[in-house]
């Protein structure tokens, strides 16, 4: 074996037993003493279910020598009889699986209870990680994770636990009553079996866990394309892309199928090796026993007994192969799961972290210095003041920095250098859920849950009323169209809300923004990927929205921040120009030029020319609604 291999096997051995570490605990929690109770009680019932399955052949074993009047006249056997013998073997057998079953149900709320517990575990650790760390990440890969790592401590709950342990231990007791009972060379052969089989089965196995994990790593590339795809469902539509994404799909999947062939067929390979090991152990015994009976040592009872023992230690031995291989692949589901669980968070409390107190809601920019990439930096020395009550609005050229500074202030990521404080309270010195309650955000991108809109608006406070919901809505303006819905607010509004158009979606945002009632906004280009009527409309609820607040606006468009109290212009990671609006025209520098250009942009050219229409007037466009006033482009 190569050194490359020895260190593989180390590290996975490593890994497996760091994996039994993290699962202990919920086994035998500190803070939870009926656990450990009804856990020891599922091992004494464990116990004895394998004493009472051991000690049946016995029975067995009598009821032949009586039947067959070749026993050896124990009284005990004579004053029985056959009949009461059998019975007691029925009772027996009834026994063995009855303590099984009573193991099972003692154990049950105990694994159920782990796997709530981890799952759990999982699931809050995973909103504690880094935007950075969810950027990276692929959704359907990172799902796939969570999932056969939660099934994999099922497994191993109900199986390692359960039935590899009790396995052991009936293995053990059948081969020291061969030695005891019949003879060592009995038990030899018994144990020589047991060894090879389990050799066997650990070097095979090995080797079909490698081409396992091939065909996991192939399924999850799958997977994450499917997601992907799916959840850009408009896009593929848009470029005609089904045969191009079915394409990459189905090479996806023919890696998958590959794998899983070879898995196939070594699994044939074996479960063949497996019965050889076994029926090879069997005869020899068996022929043993045989051999006893003629010559007189042994009799009847004592080969049928023997028989059942070996069948006995069989069917196990063949389920063994099948759990190994699971457990196996358990393990590794699950040092997927707890490599996930072991990724550090990039930014948490710092320990007794106050809660953050907002009196007016002021925030600075104190020489801020911030990189996605170290050898990249996005902001230079960025210093902002922001008076409480404030609308300050943040804009440049794509990549100066002006979203970043939302995240910063949303704390998605700390900074690396300099400072942003709140009412003089530096962000990384308060608690997050303090934070985060105090800031609204109004994305470019407003994306729902795929439940009814009365749930999306009142996310901003679950515990509001729907009275407040409702006010929300009006304040948003959303609530007219709402109520004109054949099931109003328990529509459901899809996955990631596109049952809605843009300005719909952007409403409700704006609603559950408003429900929250934070005293600082941020409108992080709220309204850039809406239609021009549809962006006045919403400016009036954003401009609604903003009073008595702190508001800390990122546009594109400048015509939206015109009547900002103050306009910070962003270049390259640093402040080019902060002034009023029309001082910066007066000034005619960077932000002169950008208005100029936008304006030149939203100007009719000579060949587009913009007509309206009132209502009724559209001549052959009799389909239209009759309300309202349409806008279209009518070329020359």
């Amino acid at each position: 074996m190569t050194a490359h291999r020895q260190r593989t096997r180390t590290e996975r051995r490593a890994r497996g037993f760091r994996t039994l570490r993290r699962v202990a605990p919920y086994l035998w929690p500190d803070d939870a003493p009926w656990v450990r109770r009804r856990v020891v009680l599922s091992l004494t019932a464990l116990v004895l279910a394998k004493v009472v399955s051991v000690a049946t052949p016995f029975l067995y074993k009598a009821a032949v020598d009586t039947l067959s009047a070749t026993g050896r006249g124990e009284a005990w056997l004579m004053a029985f009889g056959a009949i009461g013998l059998t019975v007691a073997y029925g009772l027996a057998r009834l026994g063995s699986t009855g303590f099984g079953e009573l193991r099972d149900a003692l154990f049950v709320r105990v694994g159920q209870r782990a796997l709530r517990k981890l799952a759990l575990e999982t699931f809050t650790h995973i909103h504690r990680l880094s935007l950075r760390y969810h950027i990276t990440r692929k959704t359907g890969g990172l799902s796939r994770i969570i999932e056969r790592g939660v099934k994999g401590v099922d497994f191993l709950l109900r199986f390692m636990l359960l039935s590899v342990g009790p396995l052991i231990l009936e293995l053990s007791m059948v081969t020291a009553i061969f030695a005891l009972v019949f003879d060592w060379r009995y038990a030899v052969v018994v144990a020589v079996t047991i060894a090879l089989y389990i050799t066997y089965t650990v070097k095979v196995t090995e080797w079909r866990v490698r081409i396992r994990r091939q065909m996991n790593d192939q399924d999850t590339d799958a997977n994450q394309k499917a997601v992907d795809s799916l959840l850009n469902y408009e896009t593929v539509k848009y470029f005609a892309a089904e045969s191009r994404e079915a394409a990459r799909y189905d090479a996806a999947m023919r890696g998958y199928e590959t794998a899983a062939v070879k898995t196939g067929l070594s699994l044939s390979a074996l479960n063949f090796g497996q019965a050889l090991i076994i029926t090879t152990g069997l005869v020899i015994v068996m022929a043993m026993a045989a051999a006893g009976v003629q010559s007189g040592v042994l009799t009847v009872g004592d080969f049928v007994m023997v028989n059942a023992y070996m069948i006995q230690i069989t069917m196990p031995l063949g389920f063994l192969g099948t759990v190994y291989r699971e457990i196996r692949q358990a393990l590794v589901d699950m040092g997927e799961m707890f490599d996930l669980l072991e990724q550090p968070a990039e930014v948490i409390d710092r320990p007794d972290a106050p809660a953050l107190v907002v009196g007016g809601g002021a925030v600075t920019l104190d020489a801020v210095e911030f990189g996605y990439d170290a050898d990249r930096p996005i902001l230079k020395g960025v210093s902002l003041e922001i008076a409480a009550g404030q609308t300050v609005a943040i804009v440049g050229p794509s990549g100066s920095g002006k979203s970043t500074i939302a995240r910063l202030l949303f704390r998605f990521y700390d900074v690396t250098g300099g400072a942003i404080r709140i009412d003089g309270q530096d962000l990384r010195a308060v608690r997050l859920d303090s934070l985060h309650a105090a800031i609204g955000v109004v994305p470019q991108d407003t994306v729902l849950f795929n439940d009814t809109i009365g749930y999306n608006i009142a996310y901003g406070r679950p515990d509001a009323g729907a009275d407040a919901v409702i006010a929300a809505a009006r304040a948003a303006k959303i609530h007219d169209f709402i109520a004109s819905l054949p099931e109003g607010y328990e529509t459901r509004v899809g996955e990631r809300g596109l049952k809605l158009s843009g300005g719909e979606k952007q409403r409700v945002g704006i609603a559950r923004t408003l429900l929250k009632n934070p005293p600082i906004l941020i409108l992080d280009e709220a309204t850039s990927a809406l239609d021009t009527q549809t962006e006045r409309d919403i400016q009036e609820s954003l401009k609604a929205m903003g009073q008595g607040r702190t508001v800390i606006t990122i546009a594109h468009r400048l015509s939206t921040i015109a009547d900002a109290d103050r306009i910070v212009v962003l270049e390259a990671g640093v402040v080019v120009e902060e002034g009023r609006h029309d001082d910066l025209l007066a000034r005619g520098g960077r932000y002169a030029a950008m208005w100029a250009r936008q304006s030149a942009e939203e100007e009719p050219s000579g060949s587009v020319a913009v007509a309206e229409v009132e209502a009724g007037e559209a001549g052959d466009f009799d389909d239209l609604p009759k309300d309202g006033t349409w806008r279209w482009h009518i070329r020359n």
